[in-house]
């Protein structure tokens, strides 16, 4: 899917038309686009290209297209601003041969800036078999362009779902866990764009969505997994504090912040003893406190203060 990617779309085809396996076919869903997005593509020349235009009807419906007009055996996607590694198709491709029970092949995530310099790792989680338990923990795959999905597992648990605002990748795996073994690749293979436009936009958005996914998907979890919600609900109001704060210092952010930590504390009172909470909670401080140009300036000057990273490490990834 590529909604005005003129910045990045003709990087990531080019991670594409690089894999050490070729037979394949790349759809590309053109969202409505208003830049040059499809003039750069067409100036690729690749007869495994092949483009469809539509009106922008968002995210989820253009893989939904996509996989309508897929006819491969095997499915992936892959978003406009990221890009893989030579190897990715040839090895999930072959784990999920030599797994006939697995639906869904997945690797490890790094993250890279809007220059592709390298930002930070990811999880690096390498479970396999059921990992329905720890799907409903958290979205360990961490974004949609990673996982290679069984064209029989994905029409078996139908598309994305196009009303949600946002996660819709997780309501995904969340589907194809609770019926399918997943297998892990392990060793980085995608690279997941941050840019400044994503680090804090559309929180709202984000906290409806994995809401609306919570509520669902445990109230069609077996009883032996109640347990993980809490869990569950923490970890998303610690990854929406991590999300607010990587943006620039100001009033509002800061006070969205406070309120998303103090829902991660309700949920998970290990918090209280995490050496990062103060760290963090300084940040917000600052950041409601000062004008947004001081705080910017106060938290530069607080040595590691930045490092939100910390944060990320008290998201509980197994059950």
């Amino acid at each position: 899917p590529v909604y005005n990617g003129e910045r990045t779309i003709k990087e990531t085809i080019e991670s594409v038309l690089n894999q050490t396996w070729t037979d394949f076919e790349l759809i590309v869903i053109n969202d409505g686009s208003t830049d040059s997005s499809l003039q750069i593509i067409s100036e690729i020349q690749d007869s495994r290209i092949v483009v469809f235009s539509y009106p922008n009807t968002g995210l989820a419906a253009s893989r939904n297209r996509g996989i309508e007009q897929a006819t491969g055996n095997y499915l992936t996607f892959l978003d406009a601003d990221d890009l893989w590694t030579p190897d990715k198709l040839a090895d999930q491709l072959e784990v999920l041969q030599e797994n006939p029970q697995a639906g869904v092949a997945y690797s490890w995530t790094d993250c890279i800036d809007e220059q592709g310099k390298f930002l930070r790792r990811g999880s690096y989680v390498n479970v396999s078999g059921n990992v329905y338990a720890n799907v409903l923990l958290v979205d360990f795959l961490e974004n949609g362009s990673n996982v290679m999905i069984r064209r029989q597992a994905l029409e078996e648990v139908g598309g994305f779902d196009e009303s949600l605002p946002a996660s819709q990748d997780w309501d995904m795996w969340l589907r194809l866990a609770a019926k399918y073994e997943f297998v892990a690749v392990s060793k980085p293979q995608v690279l997941y764009r941050i840019s400044s436009s994503s680090m804090s936009s559309n929180v709202k958005n984000l906290e409806t969505a994995c809401l609306r996914i919570i509520e669902r998907s445990f109230s069609q979890a077996p009883e032996s997994l109640q347990y993980l919600q809490s869990d569950s609900l923490a970890n998303i109001y610690k990854y929406l504090t991590y999300k607010v704060l990587q943006g620039n210092a100001d009033r509002q952010r800061g006070k969205t912040a406070a309120k998303f930590l103090l829902q991660a504390i309700k949920y998970d009172r290990s918090l209280l003893r995490a050496r990062v909470l103060l760290k963090v909670w300084l940040q917000i401080a600052i950041a409601t406190l000062l004008p947004s140009s001081q705080a910017q300036k106060a938290i530069a000057n607080v040595k590691n203060l930045s490092k939100l990273e910390a944060l990320l490490g008290y998201i509980k990834l197994n059950p």
